[in-house]
């Protein structure tokens, strides 16, 4: 396997943390990217190289995919990671929240696929492994910003991808399902504080308990099969351009769309009115 050049955002912690060790460990030259380049001094030992990068700051990732290419020549493949989950009702939710949600999960990754493309336009090859969510395929209750900015990736990564393909370049879409992460409790967070005192307190906070529950649950699937359907795409010759993965993330799918539209929305209402787990 020949080593490639790979920047990854979101890199500080978790499923971006981890696959940076892994795709090192593997032989490849690693860039990995956040806000907290401390969070990542551990990397160092399997050989990353750790960089701030902000993907709300457009001269903030010039200047790590610049910094890249003065390195190395090249950039084989760009994972757009970081992201995170704002639920709230759409009255609750401060518009400057729903942009920055968009900022983070949806125009930032946009940027960085314009600044890498010029290099693998001129290489001729290059693969961009965008992180959506089966959030991008369904909707759940209180999750509007979340589900539009997943929603919006997907759709971007489908048209990037029948753009680019003449140039060499794949555009694969990981749709994890629920996974051990603290993006639950980081959501539920989220609703408790935008829904307390107004007419959704009550149905927001049943809720924000349901997904703490939810995700400290055992029957959900480990971190470890993101990471790994991440190398699967970073190495395979030929990627899928989709690799749906993770607890229920299928079943999810199927439902949303095989259930008439009320029947779904009825299912998910459930989901604030009484305790779950």
């Amino acid at each position: 396997m020949q080593p490639k050049i790979i920047l990854i955002t979101g890199a500080s912690s978790g499923i971006g943390y981890d696959t940076a060790a892994a795709l090192a460990q593997q032989g490849h030259k690693v860039y990995a990217a956040a806000r907290r380049v401390e969070r990542m001094e551990p990397l160092c030992k399997y050989g990353v190289i750790p960089m701030r990068m902000d993907v709300t700051d457009g001269q903030s990732m010039q200047r790590g995919v610049q910094s890249v290419l003065s390195n190395e020549g090249r950039i084989d493949v760009l994972i757009n990671n970081a992201g995170y989950g704002f639920f709230g009702a759409v009255e609750n939710v401060p518009i400057d929240d729903a942009r920055n949600q968009m900022e983070v999960n949806l125009f930032g990754l946009a940027r960085l696929c314009q600044l890498v493309l010029p290099a693998m336009r001129a290489q001729h090859s290059g693969r961009i492994i965008n992180t959506s969510s089966v959030a991008g395929k369904s909707v759940f209750y209180y999750g509007a910003w979340y589900h539009v900015s997943k929603y919006a990736v997907e759709a971007f990564s489908d048209a990037l991808r029948m753009e680019v393909k003449p140039f060499g370049i794949d555009v694969v879409i990981i749709e994890p399902g629920a996974i051990k992460t603290d993006w639950g409790a980081i959501a539920a967070g989220h609703l408790a504080e935008t829904s307390e005192g107004t007419a959704y307190a009550g149905t927001g906070k049943m809720m924000a308990e349901n997904l703490r529950n939810m995700y400290q649950s055992p029957s959900l699937s480990d971190a470890a099969v993101v990471r790994k359907a991440i190398c699967r795409a970073v190495n395979a010759r030929c990627p899928r351009t989709r690799y749906r993965i993770g607890h229920l993330s299928g079943t999810i799918v199927f439902f949303h769309w095989l259930l008439p539209t009320r029947w779904w929305d009825a299912m998910m209402r459930m989901m604030g009115k009484r305790k779950l787990m």
